[in-house]
């Protein structure tokens, strides 16, 4: 969900109601299970996604609870790929907000079904309606309600359950039990068209229903639950559902989810690729089957070392086995097997297929990397992918003691977390660390403080430009020593072109930023020295030309040159290669490129046209203006170069209410007044 929207709050009550924790833990007071980090607990937000283990009836449940906020986007990529469905909460007076958006496409891209819950429905200004509305218009038509609100606001005192036809309606002013009733006589008529609507869609998922219900027979419930199981794991309907997440609502959830969402053998089995043979190969959820193992976050314990969170899809990891890590082509040994409930553990001796846990003692293996068992049929599962961080700042040592540490805590924490880099800039010699926001650097630095006591200096946050080319050339470059003796000798013709993305088309989206093509005839280079010059291309391209950023959406064809038998190497033609690219892009207009976010405000109306005169002002495109309740929204399109601080001056032009939220969309053409300040600053003409 989008922040705020109450994640957390609802799996503490998932907790409670499951008999997993005795006491509700509340987000406001910093007592919630879930967020156990001390920067999680000190700004009420969620900052990494905690895993833990519930059972409800005869039912196992993992769940993972994830952060809301876009700066820790890779926690929802990585737990959305080993998870078999989701819950996507809402809240109840805004509807659909931007990072709702943003999960709901992750979810697309893993094809994960889900089911919909309107949290706070008791919050002043909530309305199902509109969030049901705005659910059709921005993510799906094939969402529908499965249950209603009985009230809204500080009016909502229960639930109706439309596929049961009854109403669950508060007992206790705690809101801490249901009790079942016949639906109330003022909301018959409501109840009966929503029943009737969601019947007509959801027969058409069982032929056998549909006729029964064709011939004028109404579907048995045990019927109705089955049509919407279907639908849900067809991802061709998702159910919605509305309340209190902080209720006994929450028990009510708990039965949709076992009723609607996948178990592990309902999926499709895990598809990988063998290494050996480079065919696909399934492996079901069985104990029976071959061990196959994904790793999809690496934590750091204070107590334990190195954690290593898998979800097994078949086969069964045993404490103290061996397993092998094929990426890698590594032997590690499993030491402990361990289930999670946010940061306390429990030890046990194995975890079968389906189960998410962690294990300890594995040394060598990362993010994305698949474990099978020693001497079977390995296969390599598909990674989770990662957006590219787009925000930069120095960091230094206070101290000639911190300088060693800062390295060791910086190789941790950029083990733990995809999207964080580091890298030393060799013109300075500054260690720059980069991610996805200023919040994600800025909790990145507070936990070297705490958890590594480092202490560092930061400098001012820099922005990832990109450089590219505007048209096609053909360069030659030759290069050649003699230096008595052995001489080198390299010589290349390129051509290069720009790639051209489709509008719209997100970087995250498009993966060739390079492409390389030998288009070299009758040995004019012999054919060991090709993947040279493909590595100096790549290499030159690090380091731009414009302005030392990378260059990226380049193709270069090799077509043609010359080698000498004696003097010619792989070092003289990656030197070559290297020369031809940096002197030929020179030719070939270039530009600079900017990171633009996707940037939405929700503003007081009076405020709203300070808040479009700000947005103008920092080079922002106002995109669409719209209302969410008594607010307004404004969706802009501005350069990040421009948003630093714009939390600060945003409230001060709204006395404190509005709220914005931004996340990375696409690269820009950069305007060339600015273009030439940002090559001034780094000392480039």
């Amino acid at each position: 969900a989008h922040i705020d929207a109450g994640k957390t709050t609802c799996t503490e009550r998932v907790l409670y109601y499951t008999g997993r924790s005795h006491k509700i833990g509340e987000v406001h007071d910093g007592e919630a299970t879930m967020d156990w980090m001390e920067q999680e607990r000190e700004r009420g937000i969620t900052i990494t996604s905690a895993a833990t283990y519930c059972t409800w009836g005869d039912y196992s449940i993992n769940i993972i609870d994830t952060p809301g906020h876009v700066d820790f986007t890779v926690e929802v990529e990585r737990s959305l790929r080993v998870l078999d469905g989701a819950v996507v909460l809402f809240d109840g007076k805004m509807g659909v907000e931007p990072q709702s958006e943003t999960v709901w496409r992750q979810a697309d891209k893993y094809g994960v079904p889900r089911i919909c819950f309107l949290n706070k429905i008791n919050a002043f200004g909530a309305d199902d309606k509109m969030c049901y509305k705005s659910i059709l218009s921005r993510l799906s038509k094939q969402a529908f309600p499965i249950s209603l609100p009985v009230g809204l606001s500080e009016h909502h005192h229960g639930i109706i359950d439309l596929v049961l036809n009854k109403a669950f309606v508060y007992t206790d002013d705690e809101r801490t039990e249901l009790k079942e009733e016949d639906v109330p006589t003022e909301l018959k008529a409501e109840v009966d068209k929503y029943r009737h609507d969601l019947l007509e869609r959801v027969v058409e998922f069982d032929d056998r229903v549909m006729a029964k219900y064709l011939e004028g027979e109404e579907p048995t419930i045990p019927e109705i639950k089955k049509c919407i199981r279907i639908g849900t794991l067809a991802n061709k309907f998702f159910p919605i559902m509305g309340g209190d997440g902080r209720t006994a609502v929450v028990t009510k959830l708990l039965d949709a989810v076992v009723d609607y969402l996948p178990s592990p053998y309902d999926v499709l089995p895990a598809v990988g690729v063998n290494p050996k043979t480079e065919q696909k190969e399934e492996r079901k959820a069985d104990d029976k089957e071959p061990l196959c193992v994904l790793a999809f976050k690496i934590a750091t314990d204070p107590f334990v070392g190195r954690l290593t969170y898998v979800r097994v899809y078949s086969g069964v990891l045993k404490s103290g086995s061996y397993v092998y890590n094929v990426p890698k082509d590594e032997k590690e040994r499993i030491a402990r097997v361990l289930r999670m409930h946010a940061n306390n553990r429990e030890e046990i001796s194995e975890l079968h297929a389906g189960d998410i846990g962690a294990v300890v003692g594995l040394k060598k293996t990362f993010t994305g990397d698949t474990l099978c068992e020693e001497g079977k049929s390995a296969i390599i599962l598909e990674p989770p992918t990662f957006a590219e961080p787009v925000i930069s700042i120095a960091v230094e040592p206070k101290s000639k003691g911190d300088q060693e540490k800062m390295g060791i805590a910086l190789q941790k924490l950029a083990e733990e977390d995809p999207t964080f880099r580091v890298r030393v800039d060799h013109e300075t010699g500054q260690t720059i660390i980069s991610g996805m926001g200023e919040l994600h650097l800025e909790i990145i630095v507070d936990r070297m403080k705490r958890e590594f006591k480092v202490e560092a200096n930061i400098g001012n946050p820099q922005v990832a430009y990109r450089e590219s080319i505007g048209k096609e050339v053909e360069h030659e470059s030759k290069f050649a020593r003699q230096t008595g003796g052995r001489g080198q000798y390299g010589h290349v013709l390129l051509r290069i072109k720009p790639i051209i993305h489709q509008q719209g088309e997100s970087e995250e989206d498009s993966k060739t930023h390079y492409e390389f093509i030998n288009s070299i005839v009758g040995g004019a280079i012999p054919r060991e020295y090709i993947p040279a010059v493909d590595k100096g291309i790549q290499e030159a391209m690090q380091n731009g030309i414009l302005a030392g950023y990378p260059l990226i959406n380049i193709s270069a064809e090799l077509y043609d040159g010359s080698y000498h038998d004696v003097d010619s190497s792989e070092m003289a033609f990656k030197i070559a290669g290297s020369q031809c690219l940096k002197e030929g892009c020179l030719k070939a207009n270039p530009f600079l490129l900017e990171p633009i976010m996707k940037v939405e405000v929700v503003t007081p109306e009076e405020s709203m046209g300070d808040v479009i005169g700000d947005l103008n002002a920092r080079r922002g495109q106002i995109v669409e203006m719209g209302d969410r309740g008594l607010a307004k929204t404004i969706r802009a399109m501005v350069p990040l170069a421009n948003m630093f601080g714009y939390a600060t001056d945003m409230r001060s032009l709204t006395q404190g209410i509005a709220q914005f939220s931004m996340e990375f969309a696409e690269y820009q053409k950069v305007p060339e007044n600015v273009a030439k300040k940002v090559r001034e600053e780094r000392g480039m003409k």
